[in-house]
């Protein structure tokens, strides 16, 4: 997916970078891939989300923060995916559905390990009466995630450098979304002991979605989370089906 760091991690020990050497390692950029003009990002986004309905606005939006993401992807590692098509449908598309399919109207959203700002930056951008807050435990990304905020003009995001536990740990929100992180098991382990700071835990899921949930059943129920809603999906091009697992939190049981 993003090419994310695991987010549970702490950030590294170098108090000038905040990363580590094997960390800034795992940065290391692609300097020799060619990066898609505008234009051909913007038609990438037509081609990914035609039928939706969506503002030409936000795909405008969606196709520079695109330009901005793979250009900066030659210095340091953001995503694997560079092809445009693939960029608008797996990344922006994938992210965009969530608020497709779940009310998140002026409710404060947290992406855990945003990476690159999926799927937070285009649910921000999609939907500008929820507040998002990007997570990320690696300064680098966090450096871009806010430079992308502010170069685009997306006043409903800011981006955090933290770990998402210790962020959690003083911070309350109504969702938090995960993508691309860890499975389904583990995300609710990282969240064991900030389990009562949200309401509802979303995370978005490939094809293999129903064995990461019967996986991670045992230890979802043992701390709390209960599975409510699977909302599947298609990605055009036959690039995949894709899953939206909503887990409702100890913070939201009874509210």
């Amino acid at each position: 997916m993003s090419g994310r760091k695991d987010p549970t991690e702490t950030p590294g020990d170098d108090e000038n970078t905040g990363e580590s050497e094997a960390e800034s390692a795992d940065l290391a950029g692609r300097p020799d891939t060619p990066v898609p003009s505008l234009d051909e990002l913007r038609s990438a986004m037509d081609w990914a989300f035609e039928g939706e309905e969506i503002k030409p606005e936000i795909l405008n939006l969606f196709a520079q923060h695109a330009r901005l993401l793979l250009e900066h992807n030659r210095n340091v590692n953001l995503t694997s995916i560079v092809d445009p098509k693939e960029v608008a449908a797996k990344h922006y598309l994938d992210s965009w559905r969530v608020t497709r399919f779940i009310s998140l109207y002026g409710k404060s959203v947290m992406d855990l390990g945003s990476g690159a700002g999926f799927p937070g930056l285009p649910v921000a951008m999609g939907e500008r009466m929820v507040r998002v807050t990007l997570v990320d435990s690696t300064q680098k990304r966090v450096d871009f995630l806010q430079a992308s905020i502010d170069a685009l003009g997306v006043t409903n995001a800011s981006a955090v450098w933290a770990r998402a536990e210790d962020h959690l740990a003083r911070n309350n929100y109504d969702v938090v979304l995960a993508r691309a992180v860890s499975s389904v098991r583990e995300n609710v382990r990282t969240l064991r002991k900030v389990r009562h700071s949200h309401k509802d835990l979303v995370m978005l899921k490939g094809p293999s979605w129903s064995r990461e949930v019967r996986a991670g059943e045992r230890e979802a129920e043992r701390l709390g989370f209960k599975l409510d809603t699977v909302m599947e999906h298609k990605l055009p091009g036959e690039m995949g089906d894709r899953a939206i697992l909503v887990y409702r939190a100890p913070g939201g049981l009874g509210s």
